[in-house]
């Protein structure tokens, strides 16, 4: 694997178009230099499709390439909010699952093994993803045990030397607002996506737009993105 081992430096941040993965890229530039960061966003048949017009724009405004690969297999899957158009977004948890029905199964699973691939074929060593264990939503596939699992995984699987960074793995959403706030990223941000309704200017009321709405309130910095429309 000499060609692998050859870029250790180089990153690629799975880039959703959203606050956290925004974010994420901003890291991984001042991690590695922004020569060096390249960015991948997946069409897997989400509900608003503005996340992908948003993932493009940040990634130009940022300056870093970006790649949207198509994934439509979890549109076929249906059965949460996200993909299935006919499943309204509920505000409670389900009582039997624990979990929202926002809650894509696998999600994080299988975009992060398709950017290994993506990075396998570049030589690339570094994954760098937005998910976070302290988010409200308790999504089992965001937390550090599945993403220490999942990389023993893709580098047994691929012979590889392959890394997943989680920089936002332990910080409040507060403390994401603040983290973006010191790498300048809030430009960027006014250009995210986060509202689960698909609305924009975002809905306000629903549980992703609450808790982003909380994150900058708690850190006392205007949400760009509001102050935007």
């Amino acid at each position: 694997m000499e060609g692998f081992q050859a870029m250790m430096d180089q990153a690629l941040v799975v880039l959703s178009g959203g606050q956290d993965s925004t974010t994420c890229l901003y890291w991984a530039i001042k991690k590695f230099g922004i020569e060096c960061v390249s960015s991948v966003t997946f069409d897997y048949g989400q509900r608003h499709r503005i996340e992908l017009d948003c993932a493009q724009e940040i990634a130009a405004f940022a300056g870093v390439p970006n790649v949207v690969l198509p994934i439509d297999t979890f549109a076929a899957l249906g059965g949460n909010a996200l993909t299935d158009t006919s499943v309204d977004v509920e505000t409670q948890i389900d009582a039997e699952t624990g979990l929202p029905n926002t809650f894509v199964p696998g999600r994080n699973l299988i975009f992060l093994t398709f950017a290994a691939a993506f990075a396998y074929q570049r030589g690339i060593a570094n994954l760098v993803t937005g998910v976070a264990q302290t988010d409200y939503s308790g999504y089992p596939d965001c937390r550090a045990e599945t993403m220490t699992a999942l990389q023993s995984a893709l580098r047994a699987g691929m012979e590889s030397d392959i890394r997943i960074h989680t920089p936002l793995m332990q910080l409040s959403k507060q403390e994401t607002v603040e983290l973006a706030r010191e790498l300048g990223a809030l430009p960027a941000l006014a250009m995210t996506h986060t509202c689960y309704n698909g609305e924009r200017p975002p809905c306000g009321h629903c549980p992703a737009c609450e808790l982003r709405a909380k994150g900058f309130a708690d850190a006392g910095v205007t949400d760009p993105l509001i102050f935007r429309q």
